[in-house]
């Protein structure tokens, strides 16, 4: 990916992400977050990862947003009447927020003056027989792993929603 190409898609990518933390409305935050997943598999698509920007799109944008925006609906958030009366603990929260991103910014700006140079991409990088021989070869514990965390979290929802039901 050519340094321009980064840029190009590096800088509407942080904008999106600062859309999630910063916008009031929850729905509007889900939506900022989708933008920048977009965002996410077009560098992917500049990296020649076409098979990894097609799972980005289908499984995060498609699956896992359209479940946070169900939840989002489901818990029918209204705004908070005390909004407005925690102005010292915004100042606090914002002043904190500063200095941390003043050390994050500190800390990037030595990694890249003592950063080595880029590693050259392998030739079946982001291809389907790439993306399978690293997930079933080199991670394939993990991946086991991972499904079976996600079978014990569908199985405790439907637990917990079926008690109130009963």
């Amino acid at each position: 990916m050519s340094e321009t190409a980064f840029y190009l898609l590096a800088i509407p990518t942080v904008l999106a992400a600062s859309g999630v933390l910063l916008l009031r409305n929850p729905v509007h935050c889900a939506l900022s977050l989708v933008v920048a997943l977009f965002l996410i598999a077009g560098s992917y698509v500049a990296l020649d990862a076409h098979l990894i920007a097609a799972l980005q799109i289908i499984v995060y944008t498609g699956a896992v947003m359209v479940l946070f925006l169900f939840v989002i609906m489901l818990l029918n958030l209204q705004p908070d009447p005390d909004e407005g009366a925690h102005v010292l603990a915004k100042l606090g929260a914002g002043a904190a927020a500063l200095g941390f991103a003043v050390i994050v910014g500190a800390i990037v700006g030595e990694w890249f003056e003592t950063a080595p140079p880029p590693a050259v991409l392998a030739a079946d990088f982001g291809t389907t027989r790439g993306v399978a021989r690293t997930l079933f070869r080199d991670h394939l514990t993990a991946f086991e792993l991972t499904s079976v965390l996600l079978l014990v979290a569908v199985v405790g929802a439907v637990v917990l929603a079926k008690r109130d039901r009963v």
